[in-house]
């Protein structure tokens, strides 16, 4: 019985797009500096979570799944395009993508895919890559169907199939090798993203006036950071000179009139991908997140599934009221509060100095550090001219050394400390630990220029947002300013 054309060009498609899915897979995580998939398994809910935590929580465990994953899938991906002992390979990919399923199963929560009420992409593709595993070889252009011609053509006393001449077999032989085109295709696209990437990497040169970008990308691996960030501490609660910022995380970002920066930003940071930054924080010793109670949510998710321990510093801005703010900070677990910046700056204009004190001493009376948060120097003076003394300040802190700083004209989401000296210079009589923010002017300023700054000028701490692959670089830089710090007048107030 002749076999239907419509067969053997259906399967032999699906089993190479699929095989062309896992390859790509495979070669993106093992191209990817520091890939690991210890954020995966650490945000697992389904019926394995225990096993996937783990695995995760188990170094030497999870060298060995990180490289069965790379390897695994390259492979997989590999001898699928060529219909190389395929049906293994089919059976190995179906069994990789139901264990991711079973990581991040979408019948229980709103997976990293979205919900898909039960069946998600992840799913119909291990169902496919099965029913391949068991097509017969009549039905598909393969590699190893060479073998069994090959064979065939040896044993003489085998009889040719019907109609079969040996031009039909010569064409059948040509057929099994239809993986090897696409394969060559999908080299050359792979060659040409990477091409671009590297050419693009090139090209986004530092701005000759701003310095604003670095002129090449190099992601730090954990394996190279020199050390630990240091502490020190505010009143009880050990604290790392390098907090984490919550901007980028939330998608709250400074881009001044580049509108789509926001959603960009938290399109890129998942749940998967911001668990992997806290996780790659705390490796670094950063013990602590400033951040908008809005993002309690992700927090809980990392202390209680991924078993992360950092510290929540929440700046109550929330619902546009501050007892709200706190409370809710409260509830979900903060280490220490404080008026958020913008917030204690409009109520010291309004002459909210009575609802000022009081929020300080009720996070007080709650047992937490309570801090006051400024864009403005006069709200921190007016503070300590009333006597309303905080555990620790948030004051901005950077020059104004870049090309969009505008001083003294209409503000254009371009100036986060008007005055940098005057700060500097009240700051230096304070007791209290200060925290800077924005000291790199939301991203106008290199960290190898505002870091020194704040340090060098008062600063105890500083708060910067960062994105997974500046963590490593940015700790070794706090490392190095630490050892060399130049100029500084104030105490160390922790």
């Amino acid at each position: 019985m002749k076999h239907s054309a419509f067969f053997l060009w259906t399967f032999s498609l699906l089993r190479i797009l699929l095989g062309w899915h896992l390859l790509y897979e495979g070669l993106v995580k093992l191209t990817t500096p520091g890939w690991s998939s210890a954020a995966y398994l650490k945000i697992s809910d389904g019926w394995l979570s225990t096993v996937f935590h783990g695995i995760a929580e188990n170094p030497t465990l999870l060298q060995w799944v990180d490289w069965l994953n790379m390897a695994g899938l390259t492979l997989a991906g590999l001898t699928l395009m060529l219909g190389l002992v395929y049906r293994v390979a089919a059976l190995a990919g179906a069994f990789m993508l139901l264990m991711y399923y079973m990581a991040e199963p979408s019948w229980m929560a709103l997976s990293a895919a979205g919900n898909s009420l039960w069946i998600s992409k992840t799913f119909i593709e291990a169902a496919m890559l099965t029913m391949l595993a068991f097509v017969p070889g009549k039905y598909m252009f393969a590699l190893d169907n060479l073998w069994g011609m090959k064979f065939r053509k040896q044993d003489t006393s085998a009889k040719p199939a019907e109609g079969e001449s040996d031009g039909n077999t010569r064409r059948k032989a040509i057929g099994q090798l239809m993986g090897l085109p696409f394969l060559g295709l999908f080299s050359y696209a792979y060659l040409q993203r990477q091409r671009k990437n590297s050419w693009e990497e090139k090209a986004l040169g530092a701005d000759g006036s701003s310095s604003a970008t670095i002129k090449t990308f190099e992601w730090k691996d954990i394996s190279e950071l020199k050390e630990q960030v240091p502490h020190g501490k505010i009143k009880n609660l050990e604290v790392s000179r390098l907090i984490m910022g919550g901007n980028l995380i939330g998608g709250w970002a400074h881009a001044r009139d580049l509108i789509y920066v926001s959603k960009l930003v938290k399109a890129y940071n998942s749940d998967e991908k911001v668990i992997e930054t806290l996780s790659m924080a705390e490796a670094c010793g950063i013990n602590s997140l400033i951040t908008n109670p809005q993002l309690n949510r992700i927090i809980t998710k990392y202390w209680k599934q991924a078993g992360g321990k950092i510290q929540f510093i929440s700046d109550c801005g929330i619902f546009n009221d501050l007892q709200k703010g706190i409370d809710t900070s409260l509830e979900s677990g903060a280490h220490a509060c404080y008026i958020q910046g913008e917030m204690a700056d409009q109520m010291i204009r309004n002459g909210e100095y009575d609802a000022v004190a009081k929020a300080v001493e009720y996070i007080r009376n709650q047992g937490l550090p309570a801090g006051i948060g400024a864009h403005e120097l006069c709200t921190v003076e007016k503070c300590v001219e009333l006597g309303i003394r905080p555990d620790f300040w948030v004051k901005t802190l950077h020059h104004h050394n870049y090309w969009s700083a505008q001083p003294g004209g209409e503000e254009h989401d371009n100036i986060f400390c008007r005055h940098p000296n005057e700060t500097i210079a009240y700051m230096n009589a304070l007791t209290e630990p200060w925290i800077a923010f924005k000291v790199l002017a939301a991203g106008a300023l290199e960290p190898k220029d505002g870091f020194p700054f704040a340090f060098n000028h008062g600063a105890d701490f500083i708060c910067v947002g960062m994105y997974d692959f500046q963590i490593v670089e940015n700790s070794n830089l706090v490392v190095d300013v630490l050892k060399n710090v130049n100029g500084r007048l104030r105490p160390w107030c922790a």
